[in-house]
C-alpha cells in the first residue's frame, strides 16, 4: 500500500510486515456541547479506550474539549492533540460489546452483510445490549432468520472432539431464531421489517 503525505512524499507499507499502522480518513465534524461522542482511537495518556463513549460538556474556540465519559470520569484535551473523535449516537455491534443501554435499535441489511458479519454471534451481542428493549430492523425478515442461524464459533483445543466420544449423544444447539424469539418474548422486544 502506498500513501501520499500532505508534503507530497510517498511512503509504501507492506501490511504483512508492518503492524501498528492505522489508516483513517480525515473528515470534518461539527460538534456542540451536549453531543454524544465516541473515541475512534485509544489514548493511553488519558486512559481512553478505543470506541469509548461520552458526552461533550465544554468546547471553546481554541479546540479545547471536556468530555464526560459514560464511566463517569471527565477528560479534557485539545482536539488537535486527539483528533480521533466521532459522533456517538450510533455504534457498531462490535464496538458495543461490554456496554449496556436501556434500549437498542439494530439495523441489519441482509443484502449488504456477509456471513462473517451477520451470524449467531451478532444476534447475541446486538440483542443482549438492551436492558429493557431491543428492536431489529431489516429489509428481509426471512433471510435474516437464515443468516442469524449461522454458527461461526470455533471449537476450543481442549474441547473433546465429537468423533472421539461415540457414546455421547449429539445435542443440537437451539437455533439463533429460537434464541432470539425466546429473548423477544421474555424482554418484550420486537422484530420489525
Amino acid at each position: 500500500m502506498t500513501i501520499k503525505r500532505e508534503n507530497g512524499e510517498q511512503v509504501s507499507y507492506d501490511p504483512r510486515r508492518l503492524h501498528g499502522v492505522t489508516l483513517y480518513r480525515e473528515t470534518e465534524r461539527s460538534l456542540a456541547q451536549g453531543d454524544r461522542v465516541q473515541f475512534t482511537a485509544p489514548n493511553r495518556e488519558q486512559r481512553i479506550a478505543n470506541r469509548e463513549l461520552g458526552t461533550l460538556e465544554k468546547i471553546d474556540d481554541s479546540g479545547n474539549l471536556q468530555v464526560r465519559l459514560d464511566s463517569g470520569r471527565t477528560v479534557a484535551f485539545n482536539i488537535k492533540e486527539n483528533p480521533h473523535l466521532d459522533y456517538g449516537y450510533a455504534v457498531t455491534s462490535h464496538s458495543s460489546q461490554g456496554q449496556t443501554a436501556d434500549r437498542v435499535l439494530v439495523q441489519v441489511d441482509t443484502e449488504q452483510a456477509g456471513e462473517k458479519l451477520v451470524n449467531r454471534r451478532l444476534a447475541y451481542v446486538a440483542v443482549s445490549r438492551g436492558r429493557y428493549d431491543a428492536q431489529l430492523y431489516t429489509n428481509d425478515k426471512t433471510h435474516l432468520t437464515e443468516q442469524l442461524s449461522r454458527d461461526v464459533s470455533h471449537r476450543s483445543a481442549i474441547e473433546p472432539s465429537r468423533e472421539s466420544a461415540p457414546s455421547a449423544q449429539k445435542i443440537e444447539p437451539r437455533s439463533a431464531r429460537s434464541q432470539v424469539q425466546e429473548h423477544v418474548q421474555q424482554m418484550g422486544h420486537s422484530i420489525s421489517r
